[in-house]
């Protein structure tokens, strides 16, 4: 009763003729053509004379429905698991195209892993190969033949040793932030994905470095080891953030860059060492500027592999990257006491030649040159605006540099007490 009510009141309003609506309640087929009908006039009211149909086609069968039609019709059929699985995982994402070009060429880092990460286990250098074993009878002959050549590392040496060994042994910080680029993480921990792969190899042979350095320092002697290993919790604690906001490109681009500065850093304390008189610390330190260079090299192809298919993109990154300063890991270190420390370290390392300002600026220009971002070509006209900027950079900082090193110079290093030394000045 109250549905023939309702349609009375329908008809009355003016919305479908009585007739109508009595067959409403007597045939499906009726139904349909009704409800097409009123659509049409409805259509005719509202000015538009296309006689706009719904989904549901007029009961004539000679009616052929436009492609507009039939592209909407399309479009509201149920999706498949496929395509609903494919929609979530991009929804997931913040830079869901550079996570489709870095999975484009997981096979590159499938082999990538292979050539350049070396063996584990029995074929691949561990820390005990470069220092003394306490297991054989003449240990103590080992261990002062050790001290007496760690004797000879001047203070201003120890303390970048020292720095840069705390960089190393904040390893958990730096695979942490690989798992945050989107595309590369480890979702389960034993992810057999190319990504996953090489994030846990590469942080395999890293982990070598901090051990190596640590027991050495250990063993020579030199250090307040307590106010060393508080340095390590603290820079832990603190964390870092290079700027790579989970992008990917980000990332590839600041690796490329650090692991080159972390190569030259080991590799010229490597030369002091030999300078002072330290042939085991000579060699501990080319062996894991050594590892650093073959680092290096994997991600910089990396980044050849995004810039092959993504070039405009990712000369939006590089150039947004170097506008700001790509930051050392170590920046937040802190050893409870001086507030300074990371400054002051700096300051040492710039003093001795170990890695400087100049350094920074060569870094960038072998980056360009590595990538040839002066020939590339197919770029959008912004994109080659942001490319002549980074070509421009490397000359401009090798100025400021030179500036800013014949100041300091002139004026003379400030020279600093170290806990990591026993408050020794460096």
């Amino acid at each position: 009763m109250a549905t023939r009510s309702a349609l009375w009141f329908l008809a009355f309003c003016g919305f479908t003729p009585l007739t109508e609506c009595f067959t409403f309640l007597q045939s499906p087929v009726h139904i349909i053509g009704a409800k097409v009908a009123r659509r049409r006039r409805h259509s005719l009211r509202s000015g538009d004379i296309s006689l706009k149909v719904s989904r549901m086609p007029p009961t004539d069968s000679s009616y052929t429905m436009t492609p507009k039609e039939l592209e909407s019709m399309k479009a509201t059929q149920p999706k498949s698991k496929e395509e609903i699985a494919k929609e979530i995982a991009r929804s997931r994402y913040l830079y869901p195209k550079h996570v489709e070009v870095i999975r484009d060429f997981e096979p590159f880092v499938e082999e990538t892993t292979e050539k350049m990460l070396l063996e584990t286990g029995e074929n691949a250098w561990q820390p005990q190969d470069y220092l003394p074993d306490m297991t054989r009878e003449d240990w103590v002959e080992q261990l002062k033949d050790f001290r007496g050549q760690a004797e000879c590392v001047q203070d201003d040496t120890l303390v970048v040793l020292i720095g840069d060994m705390v960089t190393e042994e904040a390893l958990p910080t730096y695979q942490t932030l690989l798992n945050t680029f989107e595309g590369c993480d480890d979702p389960t921990g034993d992810t057999q994905n190319a990504w996953a792969k090489w994030s846990r190899g590469w942080t395999s042979e890293e982990n070598r470095h901090g051990d190596l350095l640590n027991k050495y320092l250990y063993l020579g002697g030199r250090c307040d080891m307590r106010k060393v290993e508080e340095t390590i919790q603290h820079l832990i604690t603190s964390g870092f953030n290079p700027g790579a906001e989970q992008d990917p490109y980000r990332g590839f681009v600041y690796t490329s860059f650090q692991e080159r500065a972390t190569k030259i850093s080991h590799g010229n304390v490597a030369k002091l060492a030999k300078q002072n008189g330290d042939a085991n610390l000579a060699k501990i330190c080319a062996m894991i500027a050594g590892d650093e260079g073959r680092h290096e090299k994997a991600y910089q192809s990396f980044c050849d592999k995004v810039i092959e298919r993504d070039p405009d993109g990712f000369i939006d990154v590089f150039a947004d990257m170097m506008k700001g300063q790509i930051v050392m890991p170590a920046e937040l270190m802190t050893d409870g006491v001086d507030d300074k420390l990371y400054d002051n370290f700096a300051t040492v390392a710039q003093k001795l030649g170990v890695y400087t300002a100049i350094d920074y600026a060569e870094i960038l220009e072998f980056l360009l040159q590595r990538w040839d971002l002066e020939h590339m070509t197919g770029l959008s006209a912004e994109s080659d605006e942001k490319r002549d900027f980074l070509c421009r950079l490397p000359e401009r900082y090798k100025k400021l540099a030179t500036r800013s090193m014949n100041k300091a110079e002139k004026e003379g290093y400030k020279s600093a007490p170290f806990s990591w030394i026993n408050g020794r000045v460096a």
